[in-house]
């Protein structure tokens, strides 16, 4: 039996970890004890925080893993290249990680490489702000190295820069912000697997967000209203970033705009699948491809099986709970014809307000034969 060690144990690695046990993994799960879903689902579960990644590595050692793997999470994505790369096992490297899970050495790659990104500007606690001049607002301001939304705000002129950087900066792990010039368009993300150094775009995410200043991500629709011209752009584009970020093996999430003119600009991404239900969830009901399983197989060392094993729908979308509004609209959802409503989390009290991603109240996923009805749906 396949021993693979699965970094993280919230509900986003549940997928992974019931899928490596139905591919005959005996699953080894480090995290924080924190009474996760995962802790109780994992055959064995390791209460080593996702960042102690030399405890980790020795405890892999000595439990002999074949394979090492998590999604959607950058900070965990570090421990793996790690773990990975110390043990000979397939990952990505550590070079690949640091440009993968860092904004700024992010835009450096792409930079270099000539890879369509925004201008930017990396912020720290001694940076004078007059490096900042000659950038055209709006600009956004983000912490380097986290995901999620957290710490980013659109400023529209200079009198809101201090407060936003320092925002960032409180996000940050490293106490740094990156400060970019504003990038028109629509958001779309692009989901890939990649194999020794061959990618694969399965599907290409329409993502609906909060706007400014904030943008947190409400909801998102698979497949995206994208044609097979603007399709192949996307392809191109994604694949040559991907080499350049030297993205070889697992999962990514890229997320990008296309403008009016149909330019098309990298946001930034992530060598890791994505979250919000996108690669768990919406990639399987829209393409009937095992994404997660496909995850598994590459930390084993085996090819991704490729192959549509299930049935699949038209169009999918992912809409999360705001507050009551959005409850409303799960109801109404509830025996319109045409639309069937595939998953619903539990909702948590809303008795905050909703800052980032994982201050969101939960979600609900639906289904339609027709893509203009989750397009229709995901406006309301």
């Amino acid at each position: 039996m396949k021993q693979l060690a699965i970094i993280g144990a919230s509900y986003l690695q549940a997928p992974l970890i019931q899928k490596a046990k139905e591919l005959g993994c005996e699953t080894h799960v480090f995290a924080w004890a924190a009474d996760d879903v995962g802790e109780k689902i994992a055959d064995h579960f390791y209460p080593i925080s996702i960042v102690e990644k030399e405890q980790i590595l020795q405890k892999c050692r000595e439990i002999g893993i074949d394979g090492i793997c998590t999604i959607a999470s950058d900070l965990a994505a570090v421990t793996v290249n790690y773990v990975a790369e110390q043990m000979g096992l397939p990952g990505n490297g550590m070079r690949c990680c640091e440009k993968s899970t860092n904004k700024h050495k992010m835009r450096e790659a792409f930079r270099a490489a000539g890879d369509p990104s925004p201008r930017s500007v990396l912020v720290g606690p001694n940076t004078d702000l007059s490096a900042l001049e000659g950038m055209q607002y709006p600009l956004i301001v983000k912490p380097t190295d986290r995901s999620g939304s957290r710490g980013i705000t659109e400023v529209r002129r200079p009198a809101g820069l201090p407060a936003a950087i320092a925002r960032a900066r409180e996000q940050s792990f490293e106490r740094m912000a990156l400060v970019e010039e504003f990038v028109q368009g629509q958001e779309y993300s692009v989901e890939c697997i990649s194999f020794q150094g061959a990618h694969h775009l399965l599907q290409i995410t329409l993502k609906y967000t909060t706007g400014a200043p904030m943008y947190i991500e409400t909801g998102h629709m698979q497949p995206a209203p994208l044609t097979a011209d603007m399709q192949e752009k996307v392809r191109q584009v994604v694949f040559h970033a991907l080499d350049t970020l030297e993205i070889k093996n697992g999962a990514s999430h890229s997320e990008l705009k296309i403008d009016a003119a149909g330019q098309i600009r990298l946001i930034e991404i992530g060598g890791r699948m994505g979250g919000d239900c996108i690669g768990s969830h919406l990639v399987p009901w829209t393409t009937g491809l095992d994404y997660v399983g496909m995850v598994v197989q590459i930390a084993l060392g085996q090819a991704p099986d490729l192959q549509r094993r299930a049935e699949f729908y038209p169009a999918c979308g992912v809409r999360f709970v705001f507050g009551p509004r959005d409850l409303e609209l799960r109801e109404a959802l509830r025996g319109v014809p045409g639309l069937a409503l595939l998953e619903e989390s539990p909702v948590d009290p809303m008795d905050h307000i909703v800052t980032d991603s994982s201050t969101r109240f939960g979600y609900y996923i639906f289904a339609a034969q027709d893509p203009a009805r989750i397009c229709e749906w995901m406006e309301k």
